[in-house]
């Protein structure tokens, strides 16, 4: 804006100058002579400026320069002050639709299980084994307020609270403030709601990710990935210039969670209150590095612990006879919830490989025979599991400019969710085999052939162990803006 005035005024300085006292000047071709007057044998020259007059025109107009740029400077300074100017709105829309191949009557799970996954698998009982879902709505208020303050607020609009027969709800899953300590934004602190820094992919975005879920055996560490808490992220230079031309390439990074970070936070999962007053303490260092070829890899590692209490079927110490799980009373307290884990990525240029692995202690459900009673109880136990995803990435492949990048995916678990109700046992073994399609920056579409063989989750000690197997056709379009 400030250029555009001053080239203005410039103008306008050269334009007056050009509309100075002139005068016409004859030359005589015999003699060489000049004249102010037309005479015989004289030949017109042209008309004239005055060095003096334009000398003078220009120190006037100066002036007049002087004073407009004093007030464009003035509106410079208030349109920095409007920290308004600073934000953008963005985000995304996914809509899902599943589709059982091997049908609802060979998956061995309660009904109640097939609900508990409805938001992830679009699917809920026998009588809805196929059905259209809008798995997120995101709306994405970010920006910088200042050289010293970052500003983030992600509510999504396609939340399912509670029961799973209802869906579409808004509920906060971002806010927060990054301090900037030094310009150069290589140390700050996250203060607010965001994602713990734990695991690669459960940093990742939704909207860059592969594959349409997490993988639960690192996902199960933080409730919606997301806590409240204070984060300390230490990010140099150059690191940060990296994890920019991952983002620029379209690789799918996980954004910048520093190089090395440290925080803590309550422990509960997103959108929950503390329980214990004990905060949990999380550490991950992660170097991301380019080779000579070009070729971009990225290694972490990461840790957290704190004692984390259970959401059970009761509040109580109540008898196994009235149908009730006993809560012992370190429950009540927290307990051990613990783990470290390790990454490792190759990203898709054009072949790449993404894999990470965890092991932990976690609050677990039990269940046996004391004589002829059942005992139930929630103790804490150990898991392990992780995942591997080969992939590659195709460009321009059906139109210029799109994207074309197939994966496959297995993932483990032998462990807990601690967030479900009672803490069941998760076992899991699936394969999907799939390949997502950016048509444009603004629409993509995923297409997964999903094989599950996992537990019922659905919080009873009961059928806690219980397995189902099935075959599901995932498809999601996704509509970024």
């Amino acid at each position: 804006m400030k250029k555009v005035v001053l080239s203005a005024l410039a103008a306008t300085i050269v334009s007056s100058a050009l509309y100075a006292e002139t005068m016409t000047l004859f030359t005589d071709p015999k003699t060489g002579q000049v004249f102010t007057t037309a005479g015989e044998g004289r030949v017109m020259m042209g008309d004239f400026i005055d060095a003096k007059s334009i000398d003078e025109h220009f120190r006037e107009d100066e002036s007049h320069v002087a004073e407009y740029e004093s007030k464009i400077n003035q509106y410079v300074d208030t349109d920095k002050k409007n920290w308004s100017n600073k934000l953008k709105i963005g985000g995304y829309v996914q809509i899902r639709n599943t589709e059982w191949l091997d049908g609802e009557d060979k998956i061995n799970a309660s009904s109640t299980s097939r609900d508990s996954f409805r938001r992830y698998w679009a699917d809920g009982s026998t009588e809805n084994d196929k059905n259209f879902l809008i798995r997120r709505a995101r709306l994405i208020l970010s920006g910088n307020i200042g050289d010293h303050l970052g500003l983030y607020f992600q509510p999504d609009f396609g939340s399912t609270p509670g029961s799973a027969t209802t869906s579409n709800f808004g509920q906060l899953r971002d806010l927060y403030g990054d301090i900037f300590i030094d310009k150069t934004k290589e140390h700050r602190v996250r203060i607010g709601q965001s994602k713990v820094p734990y695991g690669f992919e459960n940093m990742q975005s939704s909207s860059k990710r592969l594959t349409l879920d997490r993988n639960d055996a690192i996902n199960s560490a933080a409730r919606d990935e997301r806590d409240m808490g204070a984060f300390y992220y230490y990010t140099p230079v150059a690191i940060q210039e990296l994890l920019k031309e991952i983002d620029d390439l379209g690789l799918k990074g996980s954004g910048n969670y520093g190089m090395f970070a440290l925080g803590a936070y309550n422990g509960q999962g997103a959108n929950n209150v503390e329980k214990n007053g004990n905060y949990h303490i999380v550490t991950r260092f992660t170097y991301p590095f380019k080779t000579e070829s070009g070729q971009i890899f990225e290694f972490s590692a990461q840790a957290y612990s704190g004692r984390y209490v259970i959401n059970p079927t009761s509040n109580d110490d109540a008898s196994t006879a009235s149908g009730r799980p006993p809560l012992q009373e370190n429950a009540k307290k927290g307990m051990k919830d613990e783990r470290i884990g390790i990454t490792a990525i190759m990203y898709p240029q054009p072949f790449g490989i993404q894999a990470e692995w965890n092991w932990g202690t976690a609050p677990g459900a039990t269940t046996g025979m004391l004589g002829t009673t059942r005992t139930n109880a929630v103790e804490e136990k150990s898991l392990n599991g992780g995942y591997i995803q080969p992939m590659y990435r195709m460009t321009n492949v059906l139109k210029d400019g799109d994207v074309l990048t197939p994966f496959i995916k297995w993932q483990y678990f032998d462990g807990y969710s601690k967030a479900e109700t009672n803490a069941p046992r998760n076992q899991v073994n699936d394969w999907e085999f799939g390949a997502e399609w950016q048509v444009a920056k603004e629409f993509e579409l995923t297409g997964v052939i999903h094989k599950m063989n996992r537990t019922d989750i659905a919080g009873n000690f009961n059928g806690y162990n219980q397995r189902f197997e099935g075959t599901a056709l995932r498809v999601q379009a996704q509509f970024n803006y």
